[in-house]
């Protein structure tokens, strides 16, 4: 808005004859607009999704400097990891376990039971990802990114280790390394949301092995995007090589 004003300010200032005339800078002006545009998707050099379900919005490369973000970029991470379709994906699995083993058992078997395990399920899993990658990172000033290291930056054990280990340790906005206080008070926060619609599982029990089941499904789910990149190169590679056969 101030760049807007100091423009149409300085167009006032020209004489009508230079007015006139189509202004020469209009084209230089549009890469001033640039940083009002979300810096995140110019950062991500991996899929969207992972195995085409997986949202995969947060994961960037590790390149060794470190870039922070806003809290609105923050926000705008956790909304597309919340509300991405594929994530219906994720919680359509947990949904046929938890129908499996009977939990909540006011929901009942069939298929509506099925479908409101769904629909909370679901729940949980946007719920979760909007205190854990979102509100909680931008109040902690917290990076809620996972940074990829990559097939050049280590032995498919340490960066096997390091994936699981972002849930203990993640960036703050200062560039700094610290425990992941957003990774667990973010996912807590979600399964004490969540009891307002598991009326059958509101015990502390209950409650601890709903946070574990979603600590574990992010750090399983960084592995995942760790090496997601490296599995599709190889199967695309294998691919083409049948194909030249």
């Amino acid at each position: 808005m101030a760049l807007f004003s100091a423009h149409a300010f300085a167009q006032e200032s020209l004489p009508q004859q230079a007015a006139a005339a189509p202004p020469a800078d209009s084209a230089a002006a549009k890469p001033a607009d640039a940083p009002s545009a979300p810096v995140v998707d110019a950062e991500h050099a991996v899929d969207k999704r992972v195995l085409g379900v997986l949202p995969n919005y947060r994961t960037i490369n590790e390149t060794g400097v470190f870039k922070p973000i806003t809290a609105k970029q923050k926000l705008l991470i956790a909304t597309k990891d919340s509300f991405d379709y594929p994530l219906w994906g994720v919680a359509a699995a947990y949904a046929g376990l938890s129908q499996l083993e009977n939990q909540d058992q006011s929901f009942h078997q069939g298929v509506v039971g099925y479908a409101h395990r769904l629909i909370t399920n679901y729940a949980d899993q946007a719920v979760g990802n909007m205190f854990s990658e979102g509100f909680m990172p931008a109040l902690l000033h917290e990076d809620p990114r996972y940074r990829r290291l990559g097939a050049g930056r280590g032995t498919v054990k340490k960066r096997t280790w390091y994936a699981l280990t972002r849930v203990m340790v993640t960036r703050t906005d200062s560039g700094g390394e610290r425990f992941n206080y957003s990774e667990w008070s973010g996912n807590a926060i979600g399964v004490a949301i969540s009891n307002v619609w598991h009326p059958d599982s509101r015990d502390w029990s209950d409650n601890t092995v709903k946070l574990g089941e979603q600590v574990a499904t992010d750090a399983i789910s960084q592995v995942l995007k760790e090496f997601w990149p490296d599995i599709k190169r190889k199967l695309f590679h294998k691919g083409q090589a049948g194909a030249t056969d």
